[in-house]
């Protein structure tokens, strides 16, 4: 993205001024140097000045960079939302427009049974990712304004995440997910929170490992918090990527050869809706591939 003509205008304005303090302080460095040296008020004054001035001008060159730094935060995340508008734009056309071949193809053919299912999956397969691409955009809305409030309830988080399982299993006809739990696990959350925590990191899974791999599922009591790790064999994250991960609009990668697609909304609505249950939610590398997202939430 081009810089804004503000911040040519700030560069432009900091570096006039540091020139002529600069050149300021060469002026008074030759006259304290002719001054006669008996007359020690004057060089005191002088002394002062430039005691002043350095002041000064540190505090100038520090709020510049300040400035600067905003500026260029502000910037990233203009083109984080450019991006994010063009990928939102072509991820909403493509199941729509996946819809409508799917019923035009039902309406001009007459095709056997096992196709008109086959094509009916697919239909409901794209509807499905519509569905859940408009309920992270109307969710990152909610969580951006503060919008949300915590319905808690006793959830048994095993059989909760046994059906969700059961979901993918159905709709992969393969068993893509394994889970490792204790047979029994009461946490109070949020349902539909929880929920979308789960689905939001085993589409993230999907997403860069595919269905070949296998997502282990662990759930794990540490007194009186439960832990819930999702891990996938996919690429991994580069370590410089890492700290940014959470941010809203942020995807890894550029946008030039980015090749999945995605909204950068799923991992920020997730650790917004970890935040909203006092939990934490964090990134590790899984040995020898792949990823690793550690979700921790009070019982």
């Amino acid at each position: 993205m081009k810089k804004s003509k503000s911040a040519y205008w700030l560069y432009f304005l900091g570096a006039y001024v540091i020139i002529q303090f600069i050149w300021w302080g060469y002026h008074l460095i030759q006259l304290s140097a002719n001054l006669p040296q008996e007359d020690a008020q004057l060089s005191k004054r002088i002394g002062m000045v430039f005691g002043e001035g350095a002041v000064f001008l540190f505090i100038l060159s520090f709020g510049i960079y300040r400035i600067r730094k905003s500026i260029s935060k502000e910037m990233a995340f203009q083109q984080q939302q450019q991006n994010f508008l063009l990928t939102i734009t072509h991820e909403l056309k493509t199941p729509i427009a996946a819809l409508k071949l799917y019923i035009q193809t039902l309406q001009k053919h007459n095709l056997p049974n096992d196709k008109k299912q086959s094509i009916l999956k697919g239909a409901l397969d794209e509807n499905e990712r519509l569905s859940q691409l408009i309920e992270n955009i109307l969710n990152a809305s909610k969580a951006e304004n503060k919008q949300f409030q915590l319905q808690k309830q006793a959830i048994e988080i095993v059989g909760f995440c046994q059906e969700i399982i059961e979901r993918y299993r159905a709709r992969y006809h393969q068993d893509v997910l394994a889970l490792s739990a204790p047979s029994k696990l009461i946490c109070h959350a949020d349902q539909q929170m929880l929920e979308a925590i789960l689905v939001n990191l085993i589409e993230n899974a999907l997403k860069y490992g595919g269905t070949a791999q296998q997502i282990q599922i662990a759930i794990e009591q540490l007194d009186r918090l439960v832990a819930i790790k999702i891990s996938d064999e996919g690429p991994g994250i580069e370590v410089n990527e890492q700290p940014h991960i959470f941010e809203k609009f942020y995807r890894v990668g550029s946008e030039e050869i980015r090749k999945k697609a995605g909204s950068g909304l799923g991992l920020f609505i997730v650790s917004e809706y970890v935040r909203l249950h006092n939990g934490s939610i964090r990134y590790l590398d899984n040995k020898p591939k792949g990823s690793i997202f550690e979700i921790i939430l009070p019982i």
